[in-house]
């Protein structure tokens, strides 16, 4: 049995794309067609170990398995949900975990996965169970692409859509994410238009993502239409003005073209008044943008000292529906009512903590 520093002095493969597979069988002394044939196999083929790597030789998987290891991640747990939502916690390497989701996509009869691109956060808003986690890491884009793979090798099905929207913030880690992104648009073979990137409102990483030209969609954690209640929701905007926030996203459309979606959690007596909603119509005049309202999701019980969430309510469904169509006349954009998935496994919108039965 091999000892955790054994496995750790090894190399990774799950994350690595063909040219630094090419790369690391030259060291083995092979020749380069062995990489196609193992990127197939990881990105492909959804195999749990390099001993399904079946058009290799007994004596080179034996090889490869004596200085490689397939994945980062080990799977600790996963929960079901009734809608058929699973909730994946992996062990990192360093002993570290994280969380990732995979959602049924009704209508388009495919899977969509929901991953992390830290452990922990920094950005600490009230009503995620995320940020009351600390944080704790970066996470390598190995690790972010080997949670989408891990899905697939858990479940056989292909992912076909991928949103950065689960522990951390995205633009906190942009290198490593943008390598991310372009590993899963080149080798797991996800295109751009399928990938959304979720951010609380990082300004230099907004503009930054803007020139990338990656033509994949951003969404905005907005959750207010005022700098002081949004101050108090996203307290990363004390440092990051709303409307320095706004002139940002202009800038990305106008870099881009690609419309951005503004995510606004609903949350009682405290931004689901009419007035915020004809407030909201007046800041995202001009903008390119669809609104995506998302009715709280409670945390309550995921933490002993649940500090300002206890004060945090949803919203009657005649309150947001309200809301909805207040908004929609007024500003003449799209909006829709994000459909709950996972809250019965504590999956869905915010509240992804690591809490899991018999750990």
């Amino acid at each position: 049995m091999e000892t955790r520093q054994q496995k750790l002095n090894k190399q990774y493969l799950s994350g690595l794309s063909e040219d630094e597979l090419i790369s690391l069988i030259t060291k083995f002394q092979w020749p380069s067609f062995k990489a196609r044939q193992i990127h197939s196999w990881i990105y492909k083929k959804y195999i749990s170990s390099i001993d399904e790597m079946t058009d290799l030789s007994i004596k080179d998987r034996n090889f490869l398995s004596e200085h490689c290891e397939l994945s980062l991640l080990e799977l600790v747990q996963k929960q079901v949900s009734q809608d058929k939502t699973i909730k994946y916690l992996w062990n990192l390497t360093d002993g570290g975990k994280i969380e990732s989701v995979r959602m049924f996509l009704e209508d388009h009869d495919s899977y969509s996965a929901c991953i992390s691109s830290q452990a922990g956060c920094a950005v600490g808003c009230p009503f995620c169970a995320t940020g009351k986690m600390g944080f704790k890491r970066n996470l390598k884009a190995q690790e972010i692409v080997d949670q989408i793979l891990g899905m697939q090798r858990d479940t056989k099905e292909r992912i076909s859509n991928v949103v950065f929207m689960g522990q951390g913030e995205p633009l906190l880690n942009y290198d490593e994410v943008l390598t991310a992104i372009n590993l899963i648009k080149g080798s797991v073979g996800i295109g751009s238009r399928h990938i959304t990137l979720s951010t609380s409102g990082i300004i230099p990483g907004i503009k930054k993502l803007s020139d990338e030209k990656l033509q994949i969609t951003l969404a905005i954690s907005l959750h207010a239409p005022d700098q002081k209640t949004r101050e108090f929701l996203v307290p990363v905007s004390k440092q990051y003005n709303l409307n320095e926030l706004m002139e940002s996203l202009h800038y990305y459309y106008r870099k881009t073209k690609r419309r951005i979606t503004l995510e606004y959690v609903m949350l009682d007596k405290i931004n689901d008044q009419i007035e915020k909603a004809k407030e909201l119509s007046d800041l995202i005049k001009g903008l390119h943008c669809h609104i995506n309202l998302i009715p709280y999701n409670p945390i309550e019980h995921s933490f002993k000292d649940p500090g300002n969430s206890s004060i945090l309510q949803r919203p009657s469904n005649g309150k947001i529906y309200n809301f909805k169509a207040i908004l929609e006349k007024r500003s003449g954009k799209k909006v829709t009512i994000r459909r709950e998935r996972g809250i019965d496994i504590a999956a869905a919108c915010g509240q992804l903590a690591n809490l899991f039965t018999n750990l």
